[in-house]
C-alpha cells in the first residue's frame, strides 16, 4: 500500500499537488471557526464529575447561570490623589461602570483581508457588577466578565479595547483603575513580549532555512519543506477540527497552537529523510530519470516514515485512556493530525520530489556529485564503529549525569505566575495590601438539598462560621441562594494567592475537611474555584502517569517488535530512549527547580515530554536503525556497516534533530511555556545527536548481528535483493578495506556537503 500511494503520486505528481493545495486553501479558511466550537475554556470542564471541584462547577453553571465559557478580569478603582473614596465617589463609581456595562466592545481587526470575516467575533458587552471595598476605602473593586478564552487573541483584543476605554473614562471623573486576573495577567506578559515574539519567531524561521540552504546549498531544497508542511498543517488542522465536531470532543484552547509545532517539526522531519535519500540515489544514478528515483526512494523510506509516525500517532492515542480531560483530547488530535502528516508524506512529498527533479537542488552542481569528499558524518561512524565502547560510555555517562537531577523531583500545578513587573501583578498586590488575595478568584462551596427541599441562609450559618475557623480563610462572604432556593453559594478569600501551592492544599485539606463535617443533613457541598480545581487537576494527573505510561511503551514496543522483526533490538531503543527521557526531565528539574528556585516542574512535563521524547526520539532510531539492518545485508563486516549507516543517515538525523528542536524552541515566546520549550529542545537534541548517532550505533557495533536476535540479517554476494534496484551495490575493496577495529573505515564517502 505504501509504495502504491507513493508510486502513483510520483507518476501524477501534478494532480498530487494540486489536490493538497486546494484542501489547504479550504481548510485554511474554515479551521478558525470549526476550532472555535470544539474548543472550551474552564479547565475544570476537563475533570470527570466524581472530582469535587467537577462537580462544584457543574452547580455552579446549573443553579448559578454561570458561564462556562466565561473570564473574569478584577478592576481596581481609586481616586486619583489617594484620598478615600467619599459617598459620592462610591456613586459615581458605579454610574461610570453602568455606562461601561452597556457599551458594546467591538473586537479590534489585525488586518483587513477577506480573511478576517472567517475570524470568530468576539465583539461583546462586559459584565460590570460590584465585587468589594477595602476597609479603608482606599480602593473598591469590580467585577467584568468576558466571554472567551484568555488564550484566544480575539478576546485579548476585546480586553484591551475595554480596559482602555474604561482608563479613559474613569480618569476623566477623576479616578485611576487597575486589572487583574488571568486574563489581565496573560495580556500584559503578551504585550510585553511582543518584540521578543516577533524577533524570536523570525530568527527559527530564518535558522531553519539558513540550515536548509547550507545542508544541501540550494534555495528550492530550503523553502519547499516549508510550503509543503504549511499545505499538510492546514489540512491536519482542519481535519483535527473536523474530528472533534463529529466526535463531540472538546480541545483545550491552546492545542491548536501545540499541533502547530509538531506538525512544523514532524512534517519536515520527513521531508529531510526523504530529500536526504533522494540526493543520495540521484548521486549514486545519474543515469536515471529523476521521477523514478523520487519514485524508489519514496517506497524506500515510506515504510521507515510509516513506522515512526505510527509510534507518534499510538503513543499520543494512549492519551485516550487518561482521565484528565485536556490530556484525553489532545492525545487524539495530535494522533489524528500526525496520520495527515504520515499521508502527505507519502504523497505530497514524493509529488514534490518527482515534479522539482534535480531541480530542487538548483543552483548547487555539487548536491548531485557523484562522489562526494569524506566528510564529517564518515569520520562520525568511523570513531563510533573504532571505538564502540567508549563512545557508548560517555554517551551513558552524559544522559545519567543529567538525569541525575530529578532527584527530589517536585511537581509545580500553578498557571505560570505573574512577572512582578506587570500592571496586573501590581494591581493584585495593592489588593492583597489590604484585603485578601483570595478577593480576586475567590474558593467556593456550593450546596445543594438532596431531599427536595429548600436552603436557607440561617441553615447554613453552622458551615459558614465552621469555614470562618479555618486558618487561611481570610474573610468569608454572605451565603448566597438561587432563585429557588436548591442551591446555595459560599465564596471564601484565602489570605493565600489563589495560585499558590498554599491555597491549594488549602482548599483540598483544611476546607473540605470543614465543609465535610459541618454540611447540614441533607445536603451536599462541594468546594470548586481555581485552587479546588488546580488540586484535583493534581490528582487526575498523577492516576494518569501510571496509566499512560506503562501503555504508551507497551504499544512502542510492539511497533517496534513487529519493524525491526527482532526481540532484542527494541528492547535497546525502549531503554535508550527512556534514558534520553530521564536525562531531559532531570535536566530540566536541575535547571528550574533547583538553579532557578521555581517549585517545581510543570505537572504536564513529565508525562507530555515522556510521548514527545519516547514517539519522536524513536523516529530517529527507527531510521538508524532501519539503515543499519540494510546495511548488514550487503557484504562485508557488521562494522562497516553500522559506520556505512552513520555515515549516510547523520547528515538527515542531525539536520531533521536541529530543524524540530527549533520548531519547539519557538514556544519560548509563549506565556507559560520556557519549561516545556527548554525541556523539548533539549529532549529532541539528546534524542536525535546522541542516541541515535552514538549510543544505538555503538551499541550495534558491539553487538554486530546479533543486534537482530532470533532473525539476523544475513549478508549477500549482491545486497539485499529487495535494494539492487534502489541502491548502488558497495565496492567490494571499500567494504573488505575496513577490517580492524582500529582501522579508519575506508571509502566511507560523504557527509553533510
Amino acid at each position: 500500500m505504501i509504495r502504491d500511494l507513493t508510486g502513483y503520486s510520483t507518476r501524477r505528481p501534478w494532480k498530487v499537488i494540486a489536490l493538497w493545495a486546494v484542501l489547504a486553501v479550504v481548510l485554511s479558511a474554515l479551521t478558525p471557526t470549526l476550532f472555535d466550537r470544539v474548543t472550551q475554556n474552564q479547565a475544570g470542564d476537563f475533570l470527570p464529575r466524581s472530582y469535587d471541584s467537577a462537580a462544584a462547577l457543574h452547580i455552579a453553571q446549573e443553579h448559578f447561570g454561570v458561564n462556562p465559557d466565561a473570564t473574569t478580569v478584577t478592576m481596581l478603582v481609586a481616586r486619583s490623589d489617594g484620598k478615600a473614596l467619599s459617598a459620592a465617589d462610591q456613586k459615581r463609581v458605579e454610574a461610570e461602570a453602568a455606562k461601561l456595562g452597556k457599551r458594546r466592545v467591538i473586537m479590534p481587526r489585525e488586518d483587513d483581508g477577506p480573511q478576517q470575516f472567517l475570524i470568530p467575533d468576539r465583539s461583546q458587552t462586559p459584565r460590570i457588577a460590584p465585587a468589594m471595598t477595602a476597609p479603608d476605602r482606599s480602593f473598591e473593586l469590580l467585577s467584568v466578565e468576558l466571554i472567551g478564552n484568555r488564550a484566544d487573541k480575539g478576546v485579548q483584543g476585546v480586553y484591551r479595547t475595554f480596559r482602555d476605554a474604561a482608563r479613559t473614562q474613569f480618569s476623566e471623573a477623576g479616578m485611576r483603575t487597575g486589572f487583574t486576573g488571568a486574563l489581565a495577567d496573560t495580556v500584559d506578559t503578551v504585550d510585553s513580549r511582543k518584540t521578543a515574539t516577533t524577533v524570536g519567531s523570525g530568527l527559527i524561521m530564518g535558522l531553519i532555512i539558513l540550515l536548509n540552504v547550507l545542508v544541501f546549498r540550494s534555495v528550492p531544497a530550503a523553502l519547499l519543506p516549508l510550503l509543503a508542511v504549511a499545505m499538510i498543517g492546514f489540512v491536519a488542522a482542519g481535519a483535527v477540527a473536523g474530528a472533534a465536531m463529529l466526535t463531540g470532543l472538546k480541545l483545550e484552547a491552546s492545542t491548536p497552537g501545540l499541533i502547530n509545532v509538531v506538525l512544523f517539526g514532524v512534517g519536515i522531519d520527513y521531508l529531510l529523510f526523504l530529500l536526504f535519500r533522494f540526493r543520495e540515489q540521484l548521486r549514486a544514478r545519474p543515469e536515471q530519470s529523476a521521477r523514478e528515483a523520487a519514485a524508489q526512494v519514496s517506497g524506500r523510506v515510506g515504510t521507515a516514515i510509516t513506522s515512526a509516525a505510527l509510534t507518534i500517532v499510538a503513543a499520543f492515542a494512549t492519551l485516550g485512556v487518561a482521565t484528565f480531560g485536556q490530556f484525553r483530547s489532545m492525545g487524539p488530535a495530535i494522533a489524528v493530525a500526525v496520520l495527515v502528516t504520515l499521508l502527505g508524506s507519502l504523497t505530497l512529498l514524493p509529488a514534490l520530489l518527482a515534479a522539482a527533479g534535480r531541480k530542487m537542488f538548483w543552483p548547487s552542481r555539487a548536491a548531485l556529485r557523484g562522489e562526494p569528499s569524506e566528510g564529517r558524518a564518515a569520520r562520525l561512524g568511523a570513531l563510533v564503529t573504532r571505538r564502540p565502547l567508549m563512545m557508548l560510555t560517555a554517551s551513558v555517562a552524559l544522559l545519567a549525569a543529567l538525569a541525575a537531577g530529578l532527584i527530589g523531583i517536585h511537581m509545580d500545578y500553578g498557571q505560570g505566575g505573574s512577572d512582578a513587573q506587570h500592571p496586573a501583578a501590581a494591581t493584585a498586590a495593592e489588593i492583597s495590601r489590604t484585603l485578601p488575595a483570595g478577593v480576586s478568584d475567590p474558593t467556593s462551596v456550593f450546596v445543594t438539598a438532596t431531599n427536595g427541599g429548600t436552603l436557607t441562609a440561617d441553615r447554613l450559618d453552622g458551615l459558614s462560621r465552621a469555614l470562618t475557623q479555618v486558618k487561611g480563610v481570610g474573610q468569608v462572604a454572605r451565603t448566597v441562594l438561587n432563585k429557588d432556593h436548591h442551591a446555595a453559594r459560599i465564596d471564601l478569600y484565602p489570605t493565600a494567592d489563589p495560585q499558590s501551592q498554599q491555597a491549594r492544599d488549602l482548599a483540598s485539606g483544611p476546607i473540605r475537611a470543614a465543609v465535610a463535617q459541618h454540611t447540614p443533613a441533607g445536603t451536599t457541598a462541594h468546594v470548586g474555584g481555581t485552587p479546588a480545581i488546580i488540586a484535583d487537576i493534581s490528582a487526575a494527573v498523577d492516576h494518569d502517569l501510571t496509566i499512560v505510561f506503562p501503555v504508551a511503551a507497551a504499544l512502542i514496543a510492539l511497533i517496534l517488535l513487529l519493524l525491526l522483526r527482532s526481540l532484542l533490538a527494541p528492547v535497546i531503543l525502549m531503554l535508550s530512549v527512556g534514558l534520553g527521557f530521564a536525562a531531559t526531565l532531570g535536566a530540566a528539574t536541575l535547571l528550574f527547580q533547583h538553579v532557578l528556585g521555581k517549585p517545581g516542574v510543570s505537572f504536564a512535563l513529565p508525562l507530555v515530554l515522556f510521548l514527545f521524547v519516547v514517539a519522536l526520539g524513536t523516529d530517529y532510531n527507527i531510521l538508524i536503525t532501519d539503515r543499519i539492518r540494510e546495511e548488514m545485508r550487503r557484504p562485508g563486516t557488521a562494522r562497516a556497516a553500522v559506520a556505512r549507516a552513520v555515515q549516510h543517515t547523520t547528515p538527515a538525523i542531525a539536520t531533521a534533530g536541529v530543524v524540530l528542536a527549533a520548531s519547539f524552541a519557538s514556544l519560548i515566546t509563549s506565556p507559560g511555556n520556557e519549561q516545556m520549550a527548554f525541556a523539548m529542545t533539549l529532549g529532541i537534541m539528546l534524542s536525535a545527536l546522541v542516541v541515535s548517532l552514538v549510543l544505538v550505533p555503538a551499541l550495534a557495533a558491539l553487538l554486530g548481528r546479533a543486534m537482530w536476535w532470533p532473525i539476523r540479517p544475513r549478508p549477500t554476494a549482491g545486497g539485499h535483493r529487495q535494494d539492487r534496484a534502489t541502491e548502488p551495490a558497495p565496492e567490494p575493496d571499500r567494504v573488505t578495506a575496513y577490517r580492524g577495529l582500529d582501522r579508519r573505515a575506508s571509502g566511507v564517502h560523504g557527509g553533510v556537503g
